[in-house]
């Protein structure tokens, strides 16, 4: 297959840098691709932080739609961008620490995978790059918000 550079571009991210292409849970591989962004996001402004996590998204509506496309699945398993930004999503409500990173992970992938109302709704009916980030980025603010009233409450 003789694709060109931007075809390329988005596959790398659509899986995370190739993290959608383990062979067992793929979106924990591509949820753990995204505590590096978290880290380097988290000393920023929270304009920037949100800034930079609304760019994230959009890049992955973009490169989840190309590679949608490719494989003819607009939520296959190998693409992971959505994770990565639904992760980024958690910790804009979290406070500093690995504590907090380790437990917005576990939340994500709990919310992620459950997939509560209206979530599972929206992951059914909204289908091309929007589909494949949309269910994931409402997952972020499920855990998002939970981890918020976890670190308000300890």
């Amino acid at each position: 297959m003789n694709r060109n550079w931007l075809e390329r571009f988005a596959h790398c991210i659509a899986t995370g840098f190739g993290a959608g292409m383990a062979a067992k849970a793929p979106g924990t591989w591509g949820t753990l691709v995204g505590i590096p962004f978290v880290l380097v996001l988290q000393p920023l402004s929270v304009w920037a932080y949100w800034l930079v996590a609304v760019l994230i998204t959009l890049l992955g509506v973009w490169a989840c739609g190309v590679r949608g496309r490719e494989l003819g699945d607009s939520d296959h398993p190998s693409l992971v961008w959505d994770e990565v930004a639904g992760y980024v999503v958690t910790m804009g409500f979290a406070p500093l620490g690995w504590i907090w990173i380790a437990v917005g992970f576990a939340l994500f992938r709990l919310f992620d995978i459950w997939k509560p109302w209206p979530i599972h709704v929206v992951d059914r009916k909204v289908k091309n790059g929007w589909g494949t980030m949309v269910d994931d980025l409402l997952a972020g603010v499920y855990a998002g918000v939970c981890l918020f009233v976890i670190a308000k409450l300890v």
